[in-house]
């Protein structure tokens, strides 16, 4: 395609979401701008209108039918970089109302489980959709994800989030309101589910009802903030019996800077956000094999008179880590969502 033709609007052609990501810039557009500081600031493109800092402005219409990598430059004579943004700039800049996923752990996630084209994928919950976003790009128009969220406000924000990113519904994607346990039985039938994702604060109570979705050899991967979530998550998931030893590990992100021979790693990093367990389900009638190592001393604590804890005892929402979100934020966040203009 030349410059000089005009541009083509997003339609349903080829992939979903797919018009959105090439071409030339068009309006109704998300594009991100660097600054020689390497700030961002992210607009979308109408006509007639103008993007203004205190260092002066420059007209969207100046954009308009370029194409990506173009540099602008304002009435101060400041030079911005326009590109469309990744889908990671997209997750991290979204409105939330829950917390989302990182980039670094939903690529975790995708590899990890092997969200493939085609698969069939339950997810709960959904959160600001960020992880959502990352689920339909790998399983594509032919597969299937749905997604399950308690909390309407929460399912109407990651609604948004996700139809503004593919400019509408996605034709693999399906969103229920309700618990897990409940609304699962009632949208798969048992053993049909390739792999299931849980990012909630209570995932062990869905152990048993994953395990009656999830095929032979399918993956479930959990993802929990803290330690305590972890431990009593590798015991649930051990007791059960349908699945395989659980695996557990976290990623960090630290940046390097690159000048010249002044290569050095970055003042800061993306450290911990969250744990990943990861465990496969077993066939039917098999008895998972039995683990040779050793408990270490003290992994299983018990009272002074030598009693088991009571589990009431270990796993206390504030040793959770619960975290409420403010309805105050969470109604905010969905205004903004729905004053937006159609795609």
């Amino acid at each position: 395609m030349t410059h000089d033709e005009t541009p083509t609007p997003a339609g349903p052609t080829g992939p979903t979401g797919a018009t959105r990501r090439r071409g030339l810039l068009r309006v109704g557009d998300r594009v991100q701008l660097t600054d020689p500081r390497g700030r961002l600031n992210t607009i979308t493109l109408a006509e007639g209108e103008s993007f203004h800092t205190h260092r002066g402005y420059f007209r969207h219409d100046y954009l308009i039918g370029q194409p990506e990598g173009t540099v602008v430059r304002n009435s101060g004579g400041i030079e911005y970089l326009a590109l469309r943004p990744l889908l990671a700039d997209y997750v991290l800049s979204m409105p939330r109302g829950a917390a989302v996923v990182y980039p670094k752990d939903a690529g975790q996630i995708v590899t990890m489980a092997d969200i493939y084209p085609g698969a069939r994928v339950i997810e709960a919950g959904v959160g600001s959709g960020a992880l959502t976003m990352s689920l339909l790009r790998a399983v594509g128009d032919g597969g299937s994800v749905h997604s399950i969220e308690r909390r309407e406000d929460f399912a109407a924000i990651a609604r948004g989030n996700v139809e503004d990113f593919f400019g509408g519904p996605h034709p693999a994607w399906e969103l229920s309101i309700g618990d897990l346990a409940d609304v699962l039985p009632t949208v798969a039938e048992p053993g049909t589910v390739d792999r299931v994702v849980l990012d909630m604060l209570a995932p062990w109570e869905n152990v048993d009802v994953v395990a009656g979705a999830l095929a032979p050899g399918g993956v479930l991967v959990c993802y929990v903030a803290t330690t305590t979530q972890l431990s009593r998550l590798a015991e649930d998931v051990r007791a059960d019996g349908r699945y395989t030893e659980p695996q557990a590990w976290e990623s960090m992100v630290r940046g390097w800077h690159l000048e010249g021979l002044a290569v050095r790693p970055e003042h800061r990093m993306i450290g911990h956000t969250g744990f990943l367990l990861t465990t496969r389900r077993l066939a039917d009638g098999v008895d998972a094999p039995l683990r040779r190592r050793r408990p270490a001393k003290g992994a299983y604590p018990v009272a002074p008179d030598g009693a088991p804890v009571d589990d009431a005892e270990l796993w206390t929402p504030e040793a959770l880590g619960e975290r409420e979100v403010s309805d105050k934020k969470i109604r905010k966040v969905r205004r903004d969502i729905e004053a937006r203009p159609e795609l």
